[in-house]
């Protein structure tokens, strides 16, 4: 794991602990590494009318292209939860239209760490072409 992951693993920690997350209790952080090594972190913002609710992977990536990122080679997952989580179908696809391909990382609660690819996550995005 190279220094600039391992501050991105940082960053996605400290966005868990200011998760927005009332009703599920599902805290996560999310950091984004673009091909420009900038890092961007977010955390998952819950809302009542739960369709409302935007997931830490979507919110660092948005951030990121609000600052004119447009690929992405990284992504650091950190969650309060027993097991390594994965991204949702949604973020997933959001990823994709970013990157071909990219490391995800992520680490549960007590530090256990897994990684997977886009693409063995994701093998067949959709894609208008």
């Amino acid at each position: 794991m190279s220094s600039l992951e391992e501050k991105a693993l940082e960053k996605a920690k400290a966005a868990m602990e200011n998760s927005y997350s009332p009703y599920s209790k599902f805290r996560v952080g999310a950091a984004i590494i673009s091909t420009d090594d900038r890092i961007f972190a977010a955390t998952n913002v819950e809302n009542r009318s739960y369709g409302l609710t935007v997931c830490a992977e979507r919110a660092a990536i948005f951030s990121a292209v609000a600052k004119g990122v447009r690929k992405i080679k990284y992504l650091a997952l950190v969650s309060d939860s027993e097991k390594c989580i994965t991204p949702c179908g949604a973020c997933l696809q959001v990823i994709s239209e970013f990157a071909n391909d990219l490391k995800i990382e992520s680490v549960n609660k007590n530090g256990q760490k897994e990684t997977f690819t886009l693409k063995q996550l994701l093998p067949r995005s959709f894609k208008l072409k």
